[in-house]
């Protein structure tokens, strides 16, 4: 069996994946409307919205599939995303890539694969819409432009949803999508055994710009604020406004010291203020920290809370120092 590869730059289409918030939610009926014409129509056992996550493809709409998801080294998707065109195995037992593959040698027992790209809003391949079939076949012209509608279908669903759970101001994920992101991020994080930071930031001194310049350069302040907020951290970390002057974000698989996360935001600041030539403020933010230990796990809002509250004792500390 030929394991599923990993592509360049897979963080960040992972990292892109999980900013839609989709992972590990319920089904939903406008999807599930799309996988079930997809089983008449096509007429093979089951139609999948599959989502090609770090380890696994995790299924967001699966009739005629009894599993939700499946490793992602052995999944057919995992092959799929690699290429915007179809990619139809018309008999997999017959195919080196998938001859002794667990799904083709056991359940499902899998005899006909076909995947369609699907790419979220920001244009990252994010999985694909599938269709799986216990018999070899092939599709027809007809039935691959179909095919292609259909997760067209499927791509206009996610951009919708991804209006939910972003941040119209900033570009970053809102409160809503950031606490799904976060829940998904540190569920990976407990099954992986890898730790996790959680950092909490509240921009400095909004309420005082907004009266002596207006809100629209305290919106430029906040968007000044998220862009650098994803200068300090990497692609694959989730990062979120969750209102007013507060962001806050998940640093996945990290095991170095809080004083590193820190750092990282006061060089992010320091730049950032060095560009900002003609503004009238100055960019600075309090931090706090929590560690997310996957051998002792703790809910996410007990962590926010843990750094939330350091974030207020680093406000009290600098705010003496200024005095």
């Amino acid at each position: 069996m030929e394991a599923a590869p990993i592509p360049d730059g897979d963080a960040e289409r992972v990292a892109a994946l999980r900013r839609l918030g989709l992972l590990d939610t319920p089904p939903e009926e406008r999807f599930d409307r799309i996988t079930r014409t997809a089983q008449r129509l096509f007429g093979v056992e089951a139609a999948m919205v599959s989502l090609v996550d770090a380890d696994r493809q995790w299924f967001k709409s699966h009739p005629g599939l009894d599993v939700a998801e499946t490793p992602r080294d052995i999944s057919f998707c995992g092959h799929a995303i690699f290429d915007p065109a179809i990619l139809e195995i018309q008999d997999p037992s017959a195919d080196p890539r998938f001859a002794d593959n667990p799904l083709v040698v056991g359940d499902p027992h899998v005899g006909f694969y076909a995947g369609c790209p699907i790419a979220s809003p920001s244009g990252d391949i994010i999985g694909t819409l599938c269709l799986i079939d216990g018999t070899p076949r092939t599709l027809d012209p007809d039935e691959r432009e179909s095919l292609r509608d259909l997760a067209g279908m499927v791509e206009r669903e996610i951009a919708v949803a991804q209006l939910a759970v972003d941040d119209e101001l900033t570009g970053l994920a809102n409160r809503r999508g950031f606490m799904m992101m976060a829940h998904q991020a540190l569920a990976f994080c407990e099954r992986q055994r890898i730790p996790a930071l959680i950092v909490y930031a509240d921009v400095d001194g909004l309420k005082a710009v907004n009266d002596l310049s207006g809100h629209e350069v305290g919106d430029r302040l906040l968007q000044d604020a998220a862009s650098m907020m994803a200068e300090a951290f990497r692609g694959s970390d989730v990062i979120g406004r969750l209102g007013g002057d507060e962001f806050a974000a998940v640093l996945t698989a990290f095991d170095g010291d809080e004083a590193w996360a820190v750092a990282r935001l006061g060089l992010s600041v320091q730049a950032s203020n060095e560009g900002l030539v003609d503004a009238p403020y100055t960019l600075s933010m309090a931090v706090g920290t929590a560690h997310f230990d996957p051998d002792h796990p703790e809910l996410l809002e007990s962590l926010l809370h843990q750094a939330d509250a350091s974030m207020y004792l680093d406000k009290q500390r600098r705010q003496q120092l200024a005095r």
